[in-house]
């Protein structure tokens, strides 16, 4: 077992551990750490803790120390650094007429790198960019290409339900969203409405999909025949949440809705469908 704290750099960030050695850390202190990057400033978001080998990656870095109110100042100017360092290369791009969108800037606390995130639709050749910009800022320059996904994390907005995007609030990592994920909740699959702010499927059809693929193995599909206390009838409607079927039955047109618990209780259900 290791004994670990969870530090996050960004708000939505990804949480990584590290060795709190002999410093005492409580739940959102700010803390100085060694990356693999150089040194950097994040909080702590999980409180000290013990976890297996499988669940860290070795060797461990280490906090270097609390952060105190000049590392913040420090902090800031980055900050402010990272916003003029934006506009210098935003006119350097356009010099260099090159096909890429300036997503964001970083410094590292030790300003020992600053880094250009981008978007672009294919690869671009910015040998000549980083030249220049090297010559500007003397220091280490790395320009990284992300997604629309990590776009729209980092810049944040408001979703179609109205409130601020789930990645940009508190989602760490993305998970794979499909659009079988739409179809078994019953979704329209007009891409306007399933899909956020970065062009791509919405995060959130992700978070009811367990529940629902647990509820679609107990229903029988639409087609499918059932005994209930009238007979058997052809399920035309599911209502997934509510473990509720809609049946038609073959002499009648009207069409009656049964609990999952009703037609187990009158017959096992058919596997059968109809022509």
């Amino acid at each position: 077992m290791y004994d670990v704290v969870g530090v996050r750099f960004k708000k939505a960030g990804k949480i990584y551990y590290f060795d709190p050695g002999e410093i005492s850390i409580e739940k959102d202190d700010f803390v100085i750490v060694e990356t693999v990057r150089g040194v950097e400033f994040g909080r702590c978001v999980i409180a000290p803790k013990q976890v297996g080998e499988n669940d860290v990656v070795l060797p461990l870095k280490k906090v270097l120390r609390i952060a105190d109110q000049k590392d913040r100042m420090i902090v800031e100017e980055n900050k402010q650094a990272a916003h003029d360092a934006y506009q210098v290369c935003s006119d350097k791009v356009n010099e260099h007429d090159l096909d890429m969108k300036l997503v964001d800037v970083e410094y590292t606390f030790d300003r020992n790198k600053v880094i250009f995130y981008f978007t672009a639709d294919g690869r671009v050749d910015f040998r000549e960019l980083v030249k220049d910009l090297a010559a500007i800022f003397r220091t280490r320059i790395e320009l990284r290409q992300i997604g629309v996904r990590d776009e729209a994390k980092m810049l944040g907005g408001i979703g179609p339900c109205g409130r601020m995007l789930c990645c940009s609030t508190f989602l760490g990592d993305f998970d794979p969203v499909s659009i079988k994920m739409a179809k078994d909740q019953n979704l329209s699959l007009n891409p306007t409405k399933i899909s956020g702010l970065c062009g791509r499927l919405m995060c959130c059809l992700k978070y009811e999909n367990d529940e629902y693929e647990a509820a679609k193995e107990q229903l029988p599909d639409l087609g499918e025949i059932v005994q209930t206390s009238l007979g058997r009838g052809k399920v035309v409607g599911l209502n997934i949440l509510e473990r509720v079927l809609q049946v038609q039955f073959k002499d009648q047109e009207r069409v009656l809705e049964y609990t999952l618990e009703e037609i187990i209780k009158e017959g096992a259900v058919s596997l059968q469908s109809t022509d």
